[in-house]
């Protein structure tokens, strides 16, 4: 739990205050069912963490609410006289993700721009809006508990204001009156004036109940789903996760999902070393990407290596299935001929095509989508990388390639710490479509690559379904040939007992990147 979120003019919560869960860490929350989280396109919320009992035996529901927020004009016409800026930035961000299905780290660095928010207003705005929308499901089950008519009967903008609340007074040290009070003014500032001793009522309620008892009455009997629980997870992402981890390890794996990641650059091959890159930024030296520098923050838009072009920000998991792309050994001569089928938005490929411009090879990159094609035109500037926009399963690209990578489209599981919302947002139900979609770029691949050739297979998620099974099928229907991954990683260790790797926050520092090595017969 943060022991300094103070922000927006408030103290800290004295010792005296309520005990604290052990359970709870610094933007590590708990979430309070299985909750098959849904998009809010059609305006829901962005959880299921209450309603009618979903098919795990946890409290599920779609999240119907009354009324919606007019989101062109909303902002202008609320009122946050007497609210600080850290919780008006939290608040329209959080409106922003579960109205119009904004990304909050996206949404949030433009808010704290527009109010100038800088320093400790700035690091409070950041804790309580990340940490409300990873602790999502258990402040939702909360406020389903205290509100008399459940939780599907209050207006999409009181219950934002309420989870920010709730989030405050479960989390953090922030002052209980502080807390409540700040809410309130929130719902009156959306003009719901009549609200406000409903949601007083509300925040006071959950005031009156130590943390640790809410946690017990609200945690699931079953093992997996305590755990889910007790780590801000929907029940069927920890039971993907299991059948890919050691018991041991499970937990160790999802408490890494809510920390924060630090950032991470790659210096452009050509351009800038990885050494000079860290004397100018301040960064270490990745350890295993020859590319990777890690920051422990900030904004690396406004290094000057970045500006210029020289550098960019990527995951080390990602710089490595990159160069893995490069670095497989094939049989026989490489003629330059590399392909990238599923480039958006462009990170691997300008990676790719930088390491290309050094060994006089040129990239094909794929993206199906305009303007993710955009994205990789402007990822890779005057390298050699020529953009077609296609779809990756039948580009009408003249096959003969010497190196493919297919970084597939998939569920996004093993990037869950970088957005916060993200989890609540997956479906598992999404998962046998993407696997269908998966095994036929897969299926593409091998037909571009030449005999000899070699394709890069990679998803960042470790469902299995999007992972091993996919590359399993290849090769018993393909006739694939999967080649020894581990040697690509740059000494990376415990990637996994099969020939391909898979990463993991709490094991790489990395996104749970998988990626597999398949060479046509």
């Amino acid at each position: 739990m943060s022991q300094n979120a103070q922000g927006g003019g408030f103290r800290s919560r004295s010792r005296k205050g309520r005990a604290r869960s052990g359970a709870a860490g610094a933007g590590r929350g708990n979430h309070g069912t299985d909750g098959h989280g849904r998009s809010r396109r059609d305006g829901r919320k962005i959880s299921d963490a209450r309603g009618a009992r979903g098919r795990d035996g946890a409290r599920g529901g779609n999240g119907d609410h009354r009324g919606r927020r007019q989101s062109d004009e909303g902002q202008a016409r609320r009122d946050y006289r007497g609210i600080d800026k850290a919780r008006q930035a939290a608040f329209e961000t959080l409106l922003k993700v579960t109205e119009d299905d904004a990304f909050g780290n996206l949404t949030l660095p433009g808010e704290l721009r527009a109010l100038g928010l800088k320093g400790r207003d700035a690091a409070f705005a950041t804790e309580i809006t990340y940490g409300t929308l990873r602790t999502l499901g258990v402040v939702d089950a909360v406020i389903d508990k205290c509100a008399a008519q459940g939780i599907e009967s209050i207006n999409p903008q009181v219950l934002d204001a309420l989870r920010l609340g709730v989030y405050q007074l479960l989390y953090t040290r922030v002052e209980e009156h502080a807390a409540v009070d700040t809410s309130v003014r929130l719902v009156g500032a959306t003009g719901r004036f009549k609200a406000k001793g409903f949601a007083n009522g509300v925040l006071r309620t959950v005031t009156r109940t130590p943390v640790e008892e809410w946690l017990e009455q609200l945690t699931p009997a079953d093992p997996l789903e305590a755990l889910a629980f007790r780590t801000a997870h929907p029940a069927w992402i920890a039971r993907s996760f299991s059948k890919v981890l050691p018991e041991g390890e499970l937990e160790a794996a999802l408490e890494a999902d809510s920390e924060r990641p630090h950032v991470h650059l790659v210096a452009r091959p050509g351009e800038i070393s990885a050494e000079e890159l860290a004397l100018i930024t301040g960064g270490e030296q990745g350890r295993y990407s020859p590319y990777a520098v890690y920051l422990p923050g900030g904004d690396p838009g406004t290094l000057e290596p970045v500006r210029q072009g020289l550098a960019g920000v990527q995951d080390e998991g990602s710089q490595l299935i990159a160069r893995a792309l490069t670095e497989v050994e094939l049989e026989g001569e490489d003629t330059g001929r590399w392909l990238d089928l599923c480039a958006g938005p462009g990170g691997k490929a300008a990676l790719a095509g930088a390491i290309a411009r050094i060994e006089g090879a040129h990239v094909d990159a794929v993206e199906t989508a305009a303007h993710r094609a955009k994205l990789v035109e402007k990822a890779c500037g005057d390298l050699p990388v020529t953009v077609h926009v296609a779809d990756g399963r039948d580009p009408g690209l003249e096959p003969g390639f010497d190196r493919v990578l297919v970084d597939a489209p998939c569920s996004g599981l093993g990037a869950l710490r970088r957005r916060p919302e993200a989890r609540w947002r997956k479906s598992e139900a999404d998962i046998p479509g993407l696997s269908v979609l998966q095994f036929e770029l897969l299926s593409s691949a091998l037909s571009l690559v030449r005999p000899g050739g070699a394709v890069v297979y990679s998803t960042c998620s470790p469902d299995v379904r999007e992972t091993r099974q996919v590359v399993e099928r290849a090769v018993h229907e393909l006739g694939a040939v999967e080649l020894d991954a581990h040697g690509l990683v740059g000494g990376m260790t415990d990637v996994g007992e099969a020939p391909s790797v898979q990463m993991w926050p709490h094991r790489h520092g990395t996104d749970a990147m998988f990626f597999a090595v398949l060479r046509r017969r």
